[in-house]
């Protein structure tokens, strides 16, 4: 049953009179309970609580956090139809949508399970004493990955499971040994407060400190305490980039500033080539309808603008693309925010100079969005900046270049993007190495003939992207690399055996890989 408590590690929390509701998008209807925003009073106790629970979790063993997330994930799947419900009412997205985000959402939970327990991931480096060294002898160093302190971590609206409460960010920060105190999405409290409970049940049958997992309920306000607290030492972040942005600069105006890891979006364009082209138009124009208009184009990696040579295979793909959106029925977006939004970007969009729409919607009432798509020069592209802005929907512009030397006029006047996609063959990709390599500067994923929506869970993926993609390219958010974000390296000079942690000690009781004297082994060392 939701409550509309806040949690204060194991407490339960409803002392402000100041509360918020959720609506179902499909009906514009509240939903009938009521959340507790967060008290100042509250959130420094789960402050407070974080940090002491940081000084005890930070000491435990890959093993130990493993369990934990494990029963992280086992809490989720008990909740079964209930989270799925609920989801589906606070978003307006199926029921079929929060099945497989949930099994994502478990899925990676169980990856950092496993990267723990196998243990290597804190890069353990070794360089042992040579006191005989001429001129001056060498001292024995060993370095290793240590957790960060407490994390605040934002819920994201189009992901309320696998970007929100034990989405990515938190089984990440959780995984590198800090605590995480959340602050739930406006837009879907009481999916929060489920998975904060199947959390904090975890917690309490793996014997986790209290303290370790927090959520507070809450505003804009409630984010700007959060991040400005001084016991937070990091910032986790899927939205839009003014939000990202401001709590970006809210940390870097700290007393002592903290990384703020904000996933932002981007406008991912995709570079659609000649013989490719020419040859499957019609077949592209269904591949990237589907791209466009998958989850009412609300993702961080739709594709937003398609970049090709004019002629009469670009005309045949955007007519077939035009005929393709044009019979996709207006769906109901996340919320109303969201819907305005983009209706109001979208048309900010096609009344900039020289854009013209090959295909609007009909009709769009409340929260629904429907698909678009138009075209513009190359040149006009070129010198308005207002064509290079995400449209947060299903929409797309397709650019219609001059010639190859415009194409990349184009690529070098991208931002940072999470992705840039190359439709084309071997023969004329090999043969646009320049514009790829202009590309690669641009963005964290470079994809080849595919489609940028979704984005794989796995040890080698990057998501991520010079900024304004991210507010740190040099990271990702999905994937077993997420927990670099939550660690830092410290380094022990001549420090005895027996104070050191396991993973660097002689005897190698974790039979961990380290890198010791330039060499990767599992020996141990003497």
């Amino acid at each position: 049953m939701i409550k509309g408590t806040n949690f204060i590690g194991s407490e339960t929390s409803s002392e402000g009179t100041e509360v918020l509701q959720a609506t179902n998008p499909q009906d514009n209807q509240k939903l009938p309970e009521t959340f507790a925003v967060a008290t100042e009073a509250e959130i420094q106790r789960a402050m407070e609580k974080a940090q002491a629970a940081f000084l005890e979790y930070r000491n435990y063993s890959g093993k130990q956090k493993a369990t934990f997330l494990d029963a992280i994930a086992d809490e989720i799947m008990g909740l079964e139809d209930e989270l799925i419900h609920r989801a589906s009412a606070e978003t307006g997205l199926p029921n079929g949508r929060f099945e497989g985000e949930r099994g994502r959402t478990c899925n990676q939970l169980r990856m950092f399970a496993d990267l723990l327990r196998e243990g290597s991931w804190v890069d353990a480096r070794i360089d042992t004493a040579q006191p005989d060294r001429e001129p001056i002898p060498k001292a024995d160093i060993r370095r290793m990955l240590f957790p960060l302190g407490p994390v605040v971590v934002f819920g994201a609206s189009n992901f309320p499971l696998a970007f929100s409460t034990a989405g990515g960010d938190t089984a990440s920060a959780l995984a590198a040994g800090c605590p995480v105190i959340v602050k739930s999405h406006e837009s879907h409290p009481g999916t929060n407060e489920l998975v904060s409970r199947a959390i904090l049940s975890a917690a309490e049958k793996t014997a986790m400190p209290c303290g370790v997992f927090s959520s507070l309920n809450g505003g804009p306000e409630t984010g700007q305490k959060l991040v400005q607290h001084p016991t937070a030492k990091a910032v986790g972040f899927t939205g839009s980039f003014g939000g990202g942005k401001a709590i970006y600069d809210l940390a870097q105006q700290r007393e002592e500033p903290i990384p703020v890891y904000a996933e932002m979006g981007s406008i991912n364009p995709v570079f659609l080539l000649d013989e490719k082209l020419e040859n499957s138009a019609e077949e592209l124009a269904k591949q990237y309808a589907g791209s466009v208009t998958l989850g009412v184009g609300q993702f961080c990696t739709n594709p937003g603008i398609l970049v090709a040579q004019a002629g009469e295979a670009l005309n045949r793909f955007s007519t077939a693309l035009a005929e393709e959106l044009s019979d996709y029925e207006p769906a109901c977006m996340l919320n109303s925010k969201i819907a305005d939004s983009y209706r109001g970007h979208r048309s900010e969009l096609l009344e900039q100079e020289g854009v013209k729409a090959l295909c609007t919607p009909s009709s769009e009432t409340g929260t629904l969005g429907g698909a678009a798509v138009a075209t513009v020069s190359g040149e006009d592209f070129l010198k308005n900046e207002a064509l290079h802005r995400e449209v947060f929907g299903p929409s797309t512009l397709i650019v219609f270049c001059a010639d190859e030397t415009q194409r990349l006029q184009i690529a070098q006047q991208l931002e940072g993007q999470l992705t840039i996609t190359f439709m084309g063959n071997d023969k004329e990709l090999t043969a646009r190495e320049e514009l790829i390599n202009i590309c690669r500067e641009k963005a964290g994923r470079i994809i080849f003939n595919g489609v940028p929506t979704g984005v794989e869970v796995c040890d080698s993926m990057h998501h991520g992207g010079p900024f304004p993609a991210t507010t740190n390219g040099m990271y990702t958010s999905v994937g077993t690399a997420a927990v670099e974000r939550f660690v830092r390296p410290i380094a022990f000079q001549d420090c005895p055996d027996d104070l050191l942690p396991d993973e660097l000690q002689d005897e190698n009781p974790l039979d961990i890989l380290r890198m010791v004297d330039g060499v990767q082994t599992t020996k141990k060392i003497g």
